[in-house]
């Protein structure tokens, strides 16, 4: 068995039987050994792993973290002052040897409990539709400026996340339905609503205007439908637009009528109830924005469709 020597300096580590032979590292004992006569080269090297510390009062309890959790940028801060701990059973602050028991403790305020609240109210709406993280994020800064200006005093946390993770859908491009996030969040849409104007009004921030294409590959292949019967929808909701023939409906009402239109035109037909039940819209609107579309069906569908029910066939509500 070799001595524990230390060779190098300032230079590169190497065995000096076998001064060409790359050196391993035995990270747990911090040593650098050669492989080839297992002569310990260089000791003391740093530990790059994780340094654990027991501040259980049970002998057979689980290890903790000596440094804690990670720091939450949307804290002001935390709070790392110490407090002695107490025995539940005996009263004392003392552990099992005698000794007093410290504790690192992060007190947090009613404030900051509130905003951390909101934020994993946030993360849980957004894991049930699968949001991705650029749109959590995005809403928990808006939540966070809200909460820092105390302009919405009064309103519901959960309706603020709620018109948060509204705003930062459309935000990011991908907007989502008023009635896609009650449904998520259990808060009417009427306060929704309130707290989106004034979050906006309050921020000073701006969205991009909803048309009917931002629904129209979402719901499509919510349906299983074509390409074909998807871009003929797109272009007709378009074509709507331009030609005024749905004003004042929503972009989502016109978006699930175009899609109605152009699935009958089609062999893969769907019901203005199977439309209703993925855009979120009752049948009668849908009828409604289709007898607008109905009326001038000969010129809303491209040039290139290929009907499998001709026009004359189509239905009339």
């Amino acid at each position: 068995m070799s001595s524990r020597r230390s060779y190098g300096g300032g230079s590169r580590l190497s065995c000096p039987n076998h001064p060409n032979t790359m050196l391993t590292e035995d990270y747990r004992a911090g040593d650098m050994i050669c492989p080839e006569c297992g002569l310990v080269v260089g000791d003391r090297v740093i530990d790059v792993g994780s340094e654990w510390r027991t501040f259980s009062n049970e002998a057979n309890g689980t290890d903790r973290s000596r440094v804690g959790g990670g720091e939450n940028p949307f804290l002001d801060g935390t709070d790392l002052s110490t407090m002695v701990g107490s025995d539940r059973a005996s009263g004392s602050g003392l552990d099992l040897q005698g000794y007093s028991r410290y504790q690192n403790r992060s007190g947090i305020s009613g404030s900051d409990r509130s905003l951390l609240n909101a934020i994993r109210e946030i993360g849980t709406m957004a894991s049930r539709i699968n949001l991705p993280k650029t749109i959590v994020d995005r809403a928990n800064q808006l939540f966070k400026q809200v909460h820092d200006q105390k302009s919405l005093k009064g309103r519901s946390n959960d309706a603020i996340a709620s018109a948060c993770l509204y705003i930062a859908c459309r935000q990011e491009g991908v907007p989502r339905t008023f009635k896609e996030i009650c449904a998520i969040s259990k808060i009417p849409k009427k306060e929704i609503g309130r707290c989106f104007k004034l979050i906006l009004r309050t921020l000073e921030a701006s969205v991009d205007l909803i048309t009917s294409e931002d629904f129209m590959s979402r719901f499509c292949s919510n349906l299983m439908l074509k390409p074909a019967v998807q871009r003929a929808a797109t272009y007709i909701a378009k074509k709507a637009v331009e030609l005024d023939l749905v004003p004042g409906r929503s972009p989502v009402s016109v978006a699930a009528a175009a899609i109605y239109l152009s699935s009958q035109a089609s062999e893969d037909k769907k019901t203005q109830k199977d439309i209703g039940d993925i855009a979120g819209v009752a049948d009668v609107t849908i009828r409604q924005s289709y007898r607008s579309l109905i009326a001038r069906a000969a010129d809303l569908f491209p040039p290139d469709f290929v009907f499998h029910t001709p026009i004359d066939r189509l239905p009339v509500s």
